[in-house]
C-alpha cells in the first residue's frame, strides 16, 4: 500500500489526484482524524424500486424471454383493440 502526504487547505478541501476527479466517494469517519474513502455508485431515490429482488426477478424473465423471441413489428390497429377490449372489461 502506498502512503502519500498530503495537507488539508484552508477551505477543508483535499485533492485526491486528477485520475479522480468526478467521481462520487462515500467518507466514513472512522474516529477523530482518521477517514475512510472509498468511490461509490449512487442510485437515485426514485430508481431504487428498480433494484429490489423482486424487479431483479421480473427484469431476470424478460432478458430470457427477449434471448428466445425475436423482435416483430406491431400492428398498431390491432394493438389499439386489445387494448380497448381489455379497458371496457375493467370498468364494468
Amino acid at each position: 500500500m502506498r502512503v502519500e502526504f498530503k495537507t488539508i487547505g484552508s477551505s477543508g478541501q483535499i485533492s485526491l489526484g486528477k485520475e479522480n476527479a468526478g467521481k462520487t466517494v462515500t467518507v466514513d469517519q472512522v474516529e477523530p482524524g482518521v477517514w475512510l474513502i472509498k468511490t461509490a455508485k449512487v442510485i437515485p431515490e426514485s430508481e431504487l424500486w428498480l433494484h429490489t429482488p423482486e424487479m431483479e426477478a421480473k427484469l431476470d424473465r424478460a432478458i430470457a424471454w427477449m434471448a428466445t423471441h425475436q423482435p416483430r413489428e406491431t400492428n398498431f390497429e390491432e394493438f389499439e383493440k386489445r387494448l380497448m377490449k381489455r379497458y371496457s372489461r375493467r370498468k364494468k
